[in-house]
């Protein structure tokens, strides 16, 4: 089975319930996608902050995933977003995750959050520990 298929598989239930699809996974990168749909809103049908934090978490996690050992599990221990852009119901978001330090304690993942036109809506920087 491929890194993405397993990936895709081992997805947790809020990450299956928001929809997130991976498109690529690698050491190197991870790919996925997301349509904005009402629950995941805010007032105003915007996309709710908690949830394209959730769905950055969700894809560097599976980054640290995808670089870990047999046996190895992981966790967020420290996440931080920047928000740049509203995004309506409707909407599909790409995330791109690419590690910025991948040691044995730890990893540290940037994940950028882009709509249908490029646009960057949030970029997320997190650590996760490996378990």
């Amino acid at each position: 089975m491929d890194l993405r298929t397993r990936l895709q598989q081992e997805m947790p239930p809020l990450s299956r319930w928001m929809g997130i699809s991976v498109t690529r996974a690698d050491p190197e990168l991870v790919v996925a996608e997301l349509t904005v749909r009402e629950e995941l809103c805010t007032a105003g049908s915007i996309i709710h902050g908690g949830a394209i934090m959730a769905f950055a978490d969700t894809v560097g996690a599976m980054g640290t995933m995808a670089n870990l050992r047999d046996g190895q599990g992981t966790t967020t221990v420290e996440s931080k977003t920047n928000f740049f852009a509203g995004t309506p119901v409707g909407t599909r978001l790409t995330a791109e995750a690419t590690p910025l330090h991948r040691g044995r304690r730890t990893q540290v993942w940037e994940t950028r959050i882009t709509n249908e036109q490029g646009r960057l809506v949030a970029k997320v920087t997190q650590t996760q520990m490996v378990l």
